[in-house]
């Protein structure tokens, strides 16, 4: 089987849930697993390993990360000579798909695959490897091999399986995906990555992850250990969306440092960063951190349910500058609905108060915090979360966000900005809550470029991304259950125009919490019936 991923090696090779699912299927005998990239110096897709054409294998899982991966998908069957569309394959090879867009809103690429996996991988994928398996080997057809796929829970083969599929999902995190390579040719070079937690309890309304990862867990301190110790890595990268939440942070950091491993940490929460974790991965040799401020003011960031404290990031500043960090990380979002000038004014204020932070650190020392730098993206309206029902952001409004924060942030010494293409995120904007329909768009642009697909089709991509979706009707990806009831979304969306927090997720089971319907997920990766009350 080819296990591929359509971007380029070092993102594979950065990308935990991809390598899961090559982990899995290469401890099994019965399977010879075969990675497939894609290689702009190769007019042919082939395997690393062996040299193989894509076309040749009879089973070809793609991992898709984000919406852009449809067009690179696409181009990889048209280079490999693979009929684009699943009706024109009616043999071998079985093209088949998982990844995060998979449960979120795979519908505008349906068309290409034969079938696709809901949920994490580890929650029952091999199942599924397994059958189309035991059909090749016997010498079924693959119209027998879908039939048989259909009728396992997570499977979704278009025309057979019962609608709406349900996401499986892990009940624990005892099996916390690692690197299974660690390259000099990866985006994190030489970085043994390793996930610490999954899912995040403070349901921030846009962010897709922490709905459609949800429940949030954590991994055990000791599992962590004895995969490092049998990797016995150099360098090791702490994936998670809530890292500091985990009570065995500090002691984990200080194993690490006892064997002398270096360490990195993904994005951080200001509010759990102390002085003594800010002076232990000092010295320990971290140059950076990441914190996440998402809106301009607080307005926004109430209304997006975000907890940021301010006095915790001028607190860190100060101490980064103190202990002379060299490089602070802030990302924000803008093209929020109600967005306006006075959001922006409090931004300005708000760098006004970091940069007096910054200088209170240094405290007269002619070092201290060298850079910092804000990074700016546009709102992108993810489906399963809150935003899933709001416009997307004009152009015209994205490019006048941007020159605003790029003219405040210009008048700091020591401070720099960068932004998304606008374009671009307009793009994801238009495929993230898509259709079938959408398809012929995805084919021309693998094909042509999305800069010709723009020239014939962006006034249409840029009024779908900015409609409004009305609350009352279906919408494409609600043939997936992905836990999370739709009654549970739309509050959030009315708690949103009010500006009104939501707890995040208490600790313990969700049938104990039962708020946005995930227990019945649970209930189901755990084998137990949960009564819906």
């Amino acid at each position: 089987m080819a296990v591929v991923f359509p971007e380029a090696p070092e993102a594979a090779l950065s990308t935990l849930g991809w390598q899961v699912v090559y982990r899995l299927l290469a401890e099994q005998d019965v399977f010879c697993v075969e990675p497939v990239f894609a290689d702009p110096a190769s007019s042919r897709p082939r395997s690393v390993f062996t040299g193989t054409e894509l076309g040749r294998f009879p089973l070809v899982l793609a991992s898709l990360n984000f919406e852009g991966d449809y067009p690179a998908l696409v181009r990889l069957f048209m280079d490999a000579g693979v009929p684009v569309s699943a009706q024109e394959r009616p043999d071998w090879p079985l093209v088949m798909v998982g990844g995060p867009v998979t449960f979120l809103n795979p519908f505008p690429v349906l068309p290409a695959v034969d079938a696709l996996w809901c949920g994490e991988a580890e929650a029952g994928f091999l199942r599924v490897a397994q059958t189309v398996a035991h059909t090749w080997v016997n010498g079924g057809g693959k119209a027998q091999a879908l039939e048989a796929m259909a009728a396992i829970p997570g499977c979704l083969v278009p025309g057979r399986s019962p609608l709406p599929v349900r996401r499986q999902v892990t009940a624990d995190l005892r099996t916390p995906a690692h690197s299974v390579f660690v390259s000099p040719e990866a985006r994190f070079a030489d970085m043994f990555l390793l996930e610490v937690n999954r899912g995040c309890p403070y349901g921030c309304r846009f962010c897709a992850a922490g709905s459609i990862y949800r429940p949030a867990r954590q991994a055990p301190m000791e599992v962590l250990q004895r995969i490092v110790e049998e990797a016995a890595p150099r360098k090791v990268g702490l994936v998670g969306t809530a890292l500091t939440d985990w009570p065995d942070l500090m002691p984990f950091l200080s194993w690490l440092r006892d064997r002398r491993a270096h360490f990195s940490l993904s994005s951080v929460r200001a509010d759990g960063l102390s002085e003594d974790l800010l002076a232990f991965l000092r010295h320990a040799g971290v140059r950076t951190v990441t914190l996440a401020l998402e809106g301009a003011s607080s307005r926004l960031r109430a209304a997006m349910n975000k907890g940021l404290d301010e006095d915790a990031v001028l607190r860190v500043v100060a101490t980064m500058s103190r202990l002379r960090f060299e490089t602070l990380k802030l990302y924000l979002i803008v093209g929020w609905p109600g967005e306006e000038e006075a959001d922006f004014k409090e931004l300005e204020a708000f760098l006004e108060r970091i940069q007096e932070a910054r200088r209170a650190g240094q405290a007269g020392r002619a070092a201290g915090l060298k850079l910092i730098q804000l990074s700016a993206s546009a709102l992108v309206p993810k489906p399963w979360t809150a935003m899933q029902w709001a416009p997307m952001a004009s152009l015209e409004r994205i490019a006048a966000a941007m020159v605003r924060v790029r003219s405040m942030v210009a008048r700091h010494r020591g401070m720099r900005f960068s932004a998304e293409n606008a374009r671009q995120a307009c793009i994801q904007g238009y495929l993230a809550r898509a259709d079938e329909s959408a398809f012929p768009v995805i084919v021309e642009a693998a094909e042509h470029g999305w800069g010709k697909v723009w020239r014939h089709h962006g006034a249409h991509i840029e009024a779908e991304a900015g409609r409004p979706r009305p609350v009352a009707d279906p919408l494409p990806w609600e043939r997936l259950d992905v836990g999370v009831r739709r009654a549970y979304v739309r509050g959030q969306w009315e708690a949103f125009g009010r500006s009104r927090p939501t707890p995040a997720c208490p600790p313990g089971s969700c049938s104990a919490c039962r708020r946005c319907g995930m227990e019945r997920v649970m209930g189901t990766a755990l084998g137990v019936e949960v009564s819906q009350g």
